[in-house]
């Protein structure tokens, strides 16, 4: 079966329509139809109800997602390793959360590619679950999280811990901080349950994010509050555009590098891991720092 034919059905039950599944995939809507044809066919079992202003999956069309998902990552993955087989270079894929990458993992990604010359590199951001499961699914090679992925299959380090203050954009105390706008970051779980703890006797957030970088560009717009990495924040408080909060205290939070046991890129990703222990999230990369230049 043409994978050609998964990334079809994928498409459609993404789009849920014939004629945007087509104009995504530059062929025909004909082509699109025979495709889907092809796999009822084979598989012997509808995929999709056809309404005249929807499309919907079948209830065997919804278990097909997965499959197909894991058969087009796992090819794709395949394609690009022996393309780079001749040039005698390791395809390594890595992922973190979005977090992740704003307060650290996009200086690492820097230094790992200067320190690796040869290697090819595929770079995703994704959520903890999707971390766990491809993983799992030997559809990426290292994952950072700022929670441990537990699995008897998975090795799990710590490879950094980062620093994340209380910030406003005027100067306050605590109440006042997590009273007016106060923004939610999502920096793991334990950091849920040490927030519960240590701030239960205060209201609601204001907003709850999953992303740091949109937690700072809403204070900065709105006013307001947030816990961010201080690498990210240093340079805002030095511009007096944030203030740490009154005695509140610093937060430290693990940083986490998981992979498989049996990986075929284990002596690669070892090197990794000893070198991005060695860098320090305080020094990491921010686009912020050129918006203040400018």
């Amino acid at each position: 079966m043409d994978v050609k034919v998964f990334k079809t059905f994928l498409e459609v039950a993404q789009t849920r329509h014939f004629g945007r599944a087509a104009e995504n995939l530059y062929i025909t809507q004909a082509a699109v139809s025979a495709r889907i044809k092809q796999l009822e066919a084979f598989f012997d079992s509808p995929l999709f109800i056809r309404d005249r202003n929807s499309i919907k999956l079948t209830s065997s069309g919804e278990r097909l997602v997965a499959y197909a998902e894991v058969m087009v990552n796992t090819l794709e993955q395949a394609k690009n390793e022996l393309a780079l087989a001749n040039h005698k270079a390791l395809q390594l894929m890595m992922a973190g959360t979005p977090n992740i990458w704003d307060a650290y993992l996009q200086h690492c990604l820097n230094k790992v590619t200067e320190e690796f010359q040869g290697y090819g590199f595929q770079a995703e951001a994704l959520s903890r679950e999707q971390l766990h499961r491809n993983l799992i699914e030997r559809t990426l090679d290292m994952a950072f999280s700022f929670d441990p992925l537990k699995s008897d299959e998975l090795v799990s380090k710590q490879v950094a811990d980062l620093v994340l203050v209380l910030v406003a954009t005027e100067a306050c105390n605590e109440g006042d901080a997590l009273s007016k706008q106060y923004v939610y970051v999502d920096w793991g779980t334990k950091f849920a349950s040490e927030h519960a703890d240590r701030h239960h006797s205060h209201s609601a957030p204001y907003l709850r994010t999953s992303t740091g970088r949109i937690a700072l560009d809403f204070i900065l717009d709105k006013s307001g509050a947030a816990y961010l990495p201080y690498s990210i924040v240093a340079p805002f408080i030095a511009a007096k555009q944030l203030f740490l909060v009154e005695n509140v205290e610093a937060w430290s939070r693990p940083i986490y590098l998981n992979y498989r046991k049996d990986s075929t890129a284990l002596d690669a990703i070892t090197k990794i891991e000893a070198l991005v222990a060695k860098i320090d999230p305080s020094t990491a990369y921010t686009l912020q720092q050129v918006g203040l230049q400018n």
